[in-house]
């Protein structure tokens, strides 16, 4: 059912093929700007700043950035849904994020699967489970065990309203480790916090966490992927550490405010698939740690269905709040 209605919603732009207006042949004459409902470093902000000079390039025409953090994700989006539908305001977000506050935060009063439409996905990526290296631990069995022999002393920090935010509750939960959770605007404060000693634990994204790991800032213990990562071939994964519920994955995307034309989505989704066909831009990905995706608005759409199936039940099982 919830699959049917996310496709039902996606017949406005379902007919890329058909009558092109004035409007979508003339598009972009201005600047376009992508909000990102997250703190500048963070990884939805990264990625979205890797995208943005390539799609410029495209287009024709600057492609700014533009955070807008605060109300677990719901300032952004909110900003973009308020905007003119003529494909110059943008949103640059993750699935499952995209409705993870609609499914836990009752101050959310919209429904971002109906009122957004997906353009293209990016690229992906699991998450890595940091520790500071005074912890004297190598493994997450480890540290469960020296969390729960030391209550109160390992804290666990994330994003507010994100896919770590949420495997770090489902990963207390699955573990019993004895872990407080200290939630932050975005991940990059939360990095800032790792360093310095407040937060012992961050389940992030690579692509904020990865040199920090290079340098022994960081020490990774396990990845959410179902095999190991490339860029951290002796990190083994939460099923290798004896917890395959623990898991996380990012789909990180651009979207709109539902009502765009269906010419300006279909020419956004090809210059975007377009860029993720070149060497240069999946490089550019991987040195983050992520994996090139694409794909048409269709695609995305069943993709964040799926994923709805899956974390629903999730939420409903950990009894997860947003703090």
């Amino acid at each position: 059912m919830f699959l049917n209605v996310i496709l039902a919603a996606l017949l406005a732009v379902g007919g890329l093929f058909g009558a092109v207006p004035a409007r979508a042949q003339s598009y972009p004459d201005r600047p376009v700007r992508i909000v990102v409902p997250f703190t500048p470093g963070s990884p939805n902000d990264v990625v979205a700043r890797v995208l943005a000079p390539p799609l410029s390039v495209r287009l024709g025409q600057p492609v700014i950035i533009e955070n807008r953090p605060g109300g677990s994700t719901t300032i952004g989006v909110k900003s973009v849904l308020a905007g003119d539908r003529d494909g110059y305001t943008l949103l640059a977000m993750s699935s499952p994020t995209l409705f993870l506050g609609s499914l836990v935060n009752e101050a959310v009063t919209f429904d971002p699967l109906k009122e957004l439409v997906p353009i293209s996905t990016v690229g992906s990526t699991a998450l890595v489970m940091v520790l500071t290296p005074d912890l004297p631990v190598t493994s997450v069995k480890q540290l469960v065990t020296h969390a729960n022999a030391n209550p109160g002393t390992v804290n666990i920090g994330y994003g507010r309203g994100t896919l770590p935010n949420l495997s770090s509750e489902l990963f207390k939960v699955v573990t019993g480790a004895n872990t407080a959770s200290i939630p932050y605007r975005g991940g990059a404060q939360v990095v800032t916090d790792i360093l310095g000693g407040r937060v012992q634990i961050n389940l992030g994204s690579p692509a904020t966490l990865l040199p920090l790991i290079g340098d022994g800032r960081l020490r990774a213990v396990a990845v959410t992927s179902p095999v190991r990562m490339p860029d951290l071939p002796e990190v083994p994964t939460m099923i290798e550490s004896g917890y395959p519920d623990v898991i996380g994955t990012n789909h990180w995307a651009v979207l709109g405010p539902a009502g765009i034309p269906e010419a300006i989505v279909g020419k956004l989704n090809r210059e975007i698939n377009e860029i993720l066909k070149t060497a240069e831009f999946q490089l550019s990905l991987r040195k983050i740690g992520a994996e090139p995706m694409g794909g048409s608005p269709q695609d995305f759409a069943r993709l964040i269905a799926d994923e709805y199936k899956v974390w629903a039940p999730i939420v409903k099982a950990t009894g997860f709040k947003l703090e």
